[in-house]
């Protein structure tokens, strides 16, 4: 995974969305992009005109930025996309958001991605049963995903869960709150993927 060891909402404010890098804080006014919505710096306020090379650039680091990714995993996520048959935009990021720690993420299991990765690292979350350290493994159908039996991997799930409450889990999720346990319940077609990344410009950028 990509770690960004700086501070977080300048890259947000930097790819003029939001990514939601920092757990809850990115769902209230805190936000800087809720506040101010300028690139980051002195000058920020200045207009610039992007090229069409760095509108298409734009949307391939946001996609990265935001599932935490860097180039070399990104590039073998779009060479398995591109052999597939259909719409390889739509594939790429279906292989994007199976990553387990988006999954935990979008279970509210973590209130971030870099969080849920770590909770994957440290054991903290068991897939059918069997833990699985691997953020990037991706889940099928069916799968059932829940933290492991001790103590303070239920505590940190639940501080998390009570944390996003707020969130709606997407459609191709299931969580049972009283037990907390989480289930694929498909895979994610293209209308249930609501990111702020243009698939089809990441696709044109990848192919020259």
């Amino acid at each position: 995974m990509a770690r960004i060891t700086g501070a977080k909402c300048r890259v947000c404010r930097r790819l003029g969305t939001k990514l939601f890098l920092k757990g809850t804080r990115c769902d209230t006014v805190k936000c800087p992009i809720e506040k101010e919505n300028k690139p980051p710096g002195q000058h920020g306020a200045k207009r610039v005109r992007l090229t069409e090379y760095g509108i298409h650039l734009r949307e391939v680091q946001r996609a990265k930025k935001m599932y935490g990714v860097l180039q070399r995993q990104f590039r073998r996520y779009y060479g398995e996309a591109i052999a597939k048959p259909g719409n390889t935009g739509e594939y790429l990021m279906q292989m994007l958001e199976r990553r387990l720690d988006n999954v935990v993420y979008r279970l509210r299991m973590g209130a971030s991605r870099s969080q849920a990765r770590q909770l994957i690292l440290h054991g903290h979350v068991r897939v059918n049963g069997k833990k699985v350290s691997i953020p990037s493994y991706a889940v099928q159908a069916g799968d059932v995903i829940e933290p492991a039996k001790r103590e303070r991997s239920q505590k940190i799930v639940k501080e998390s869960m009570a944390m996003k409450k707020d969130v709606q889990i997407p459609s191709w999720l299931k969580l049972v709150e009283e037990q907390v346990v989480g289930t694929v319940v498909s895979l994610p077609t293209p209308s249930e993927i609501q990111v702020p990344v243009e698939s089809q410009l990441i696709v044109e950028y990848m192919s020259r």
